[in-house]
């Protein structure tokens, strides 16, 4: 029951990172055709976007280690 638990956690974690950063992605490509002469603000905020929601994908991995050290 403890492996299930870890392999939820890091299959939940990285489907909902892979979601979140495509549609961050397709917004800033929607915001990009439609203002072209602000593309450099919104590259900008999308890869502070994307940090902010990988460090998320990161804690999710160390509680998952956690709980899998826990488990053995």
């Amino acid at each position: 029951m403890g492996y299930l638990s870890v392999a939820l956690a890091v299959a939940l974690a990285a489907f909902g990172s892979a979601y979140g950063q495509g549609i961050a992605a397709r917004a800033a490509m929607e915001g990009t055709a439609r203002q072209p002469e602000a593309a450099g603000d919104i590259r900008t905020t999308l890869i502070l976007a994307l940090a902010f929601i990988e460090a998320l994908t990161l804690f999710s991995f160390v509680i998952a280690i956690l709980l899998w050290t826990k488990v053995v």
